[in-house]
C-alpha cells in the first residue's frame, strides 16, 4: 500500500511507475540476498566451530577413558550434571527440544530465541565430549536455525521470509558439518520444508554457496576418507537386503528414542533423571566404549580393520553395539543430552553394513566388500530414519569424499525408506511435529 502511494507521488506516467516498482522489487531481493549471506556465513562459523572444538574434546576425555576405565563411568554424570545447572541458572530453565524447536519456530507468531544458539552449542559440545552416545548434528541445525530465525526479525521486509531464512540457516550448517552443499539444501527442502519456491532456492543456495567457499578455504576434509574403486553387481541382493535391515532398525531407534522418554517422564524429579541416566549411560560405555559420544572414532577403527577376517567375538561386539546404541542414545536424550539420531544413525548403519558383509562373507561365500557395506549401510539407516534418502545420499557421499557408490546407495536408501515407513508412519521428526501441532 505504502509502496503503491510513494509510486502515485513520485512517479509522472505509467512507464515510470513499471521502472520505480522494479527497482523497488530489485532493491528487496538484493536484501534477502545479503540476508542469506549474512546467515550463510554465521551458520557455517558455527558448524565448523562446534565440529572442530567437539572432535578435539571428545578426542581428549575418551583418550583418558581408555587408560582409566572408571572415567567411562564418571564423564557422562558430569556432562549431564552440568547440562542440567547450566539450564537452570542460564538458559531460562527451558529443555532443548532438538529439531522440534526448528519445526514450532517456521509457525506463525514462533521464533527460536537466541540464547537457543549459545544453549545448543554449549549442550551440544558438552554431551558428546562427555560420552553421551549422540552427536552435535541436531544441535547444530537448531542453532544454525536460530540465526536465520533472528535474521528474519530485523528488518519488517524479511518477516515474511521467515522459513526461507530458517532453512538458509539449518542447509548453510548441515552443509558445512558434512562437506556436501548439496546435502544441506536438500536436508532443508526434505526435513523443515518440505516445498519449493522461488524465495526458497534463492535464499538457500546463496547461503550454501557462501558455505562452499567457506570449505574451500578452510580445506575441510571428509570425516571418512576411504579408497572406493568400485563395485560389483553381484552384491546386489545382499544390497537389498542391508536396505530392509536397515529400514528395520531405524524404526527400532524411533521407537526406543520416543519410549524411553516416555518412560523418564515419569520420574517427576528433573535431577533423578539426569542421575539414572548418567548411569545407564555409563554402564553402557563401560561395557562397550565404542559407544562413547558420536562413535565416529568406532566407525574409523572398523573402516581401517574392514579387510581383515573377523572373530566371532568381533561379530558378537558389532550385534551388540547395533542392538545397544539405540538404547544408550536414548537414555542420553531423556536425560537431558543435547543432540538427535543422526550420529546414531551413521554408527548403526556402518556396523550394521559391517555386520552383514561380514556374516555374507564368512558364511555364504558371498564375497562381497565389507568397505561398500559399511557406506551403503550409513546412507541406507539415515534415510529411514529422517525419511530423506537424497539427504543420505549426498550427505554419506560427502563423508566419505568419493561418489564412486552413488546408484547402489541412492537404491538403498530408497529401499530402507519405504521399509521404514511400511513398519511404521513417522520417524523421531514427524512424530514430534505431530505432536506439537
Amino acid at each position: 500500500k505504502v509502496e503503491n502511494q510513494l509510486m502515485n507521488y513520485l512517479c509522472i506516467n505509467p512507464e515510470d511507475k513499471m521502472q520505480t516498482r522494479k527497482k523497488l522489487f530489485g532493491l528487496k531481493w538484493l536484501k534477502l540476498a545479503l540476508a542469506a549471506v549474512l546467515v550463510g556465513f554465521l551458520a557455517s562459523f558455527l558448524a565448523i566451530s562446534l565440529k572442530h572444538v567437539t572432535e578435539h574434546y571428545e578426542g581428549v576425555f575418551y583418550g583418558k577413558a581408555e587408560k582409566y576405565n572408571f572415567l567411562l563411568l564418571v564423564l557422562p554424570f558430569f556432562g549431564l550434571s552440568v547440562i542440567y545447572f547450566l539450564r537452570i541458572y542460564l538458559f531460562r530453565n527451558k529443555e532443548n527440544k532438538g529439531i522440534k524447536e526448528v519445526f514450532e519456530s517456521t509457525k506463525p507468531g514462533k521464533s527460536l530465541p537466541a540464547y537457543k544458539i549459545p544453549s545448543h552449542f554449549i549442550n551440544g559440545l558438552i554431551t558428546v565430549a562427555f560420552g553421551g552416545s549422540t552427536g552435535i548434528e541436531v544441535s547444530t541445525v537448531v542453532a544454525s536455525a536460530a540465526v536465520g530465525s533472528i535474521a528474519h526479525s530485523k528488518e519488517s521486509f524479511l518477516k515474511r521470509y521467515k522459513t526461507e531464512l530458517i532453512c538458509a540457516g539449518v542447509s548453510a550448517g548441515v552443509a558445512a558439518l558434512f562437506a556436501s552443499p548439496i546435502a544441506g539444501l536438500l536436508f532443508a527442502y526434505e526435513v523443515i520444508s518440505k516445498k519449493l519456491s522461488r524465495s526458497f532456492l534463492f535464499t538457500t543456495v546463496i547461503a550454501i554457496s557462501v558455505t562452499w567457499l567457506f570449505l574451500f578455504f578452510m580445506d575441510e576434509k571428509p570425516l571418512f576418507a576411504v579408497g572406493i574403486s568400485t563395485w560389483n553387481y553381484h552384491a546386489i541382493p545382499y544390497f537389498i537386503l542391508l536396505g530392509i535391515i536397515a529400514g528395520m532398525n531405524s524404526v527400532y531407534l524411533t521407537k526406543c528414542v520416543l519410549r524411553i522418554k516416555a518412560w523418564f517422564l515419569k520420574i517427576k524429579t528433573p535431577y533423578y533423571r539426569v542421575v539414572f541416566g548418567a548411569l545407564v549411560v555409563g554402564v553402557g560405555l563401560f561395557l562397550f566404549p565404542q559407544l562413547f559420544g558420536d562413535g565416529y572414532h568406532a566407525v574409523k577403527e572398523n573402516i581401517a580393520n574392514s579387510s581383515s577376517t573377523p572373530s566371532i567375538s568381533v561379530l558378537l561386539t558389532l550385534a551388540a553395539c547395533i542392538v545397544l546404541k539405540p538404547i544408550i542414545t536414548s537414555v542420553t536424550l531423556s536425560s537431558g543430552g543435547d543432540g538427535g539420531v543422526f550420529a546414531p544413525s551413521i554408527f548403526i548403519g556402518a556396523l550394521l553394513g559391517l555386520l552383514l558383509a561380514f556374516v555374507s562373507n564368512r558364511f555364504f561365500d558371498a564375497g562381497v566388500i565389507p568397505l561398500n557395506f559399511m557406506v551403503i549401510g550409513m546412507a541406507a539407516m539415515l534415510s529411514a530414519s529422517i525419511s530423506a534418502p537424497f539427504t543420505a545420499l549426498f550427505l554419506v557421499c560427502g563423508l566419505v569424499g568419493s561418489y564412486v557408490l552413488f546408484w547402489p546407495i541412492l537404491v538403498v536408501s530408497l529401499v530402507s525408506k519405504y521399509v521404514a515407513q511400511r513398519l511404521c508412519p513417522y520417524t523421531v521428526y514427524t512424530y514430534a511435529a505431530k505432536t506439537t501441532a
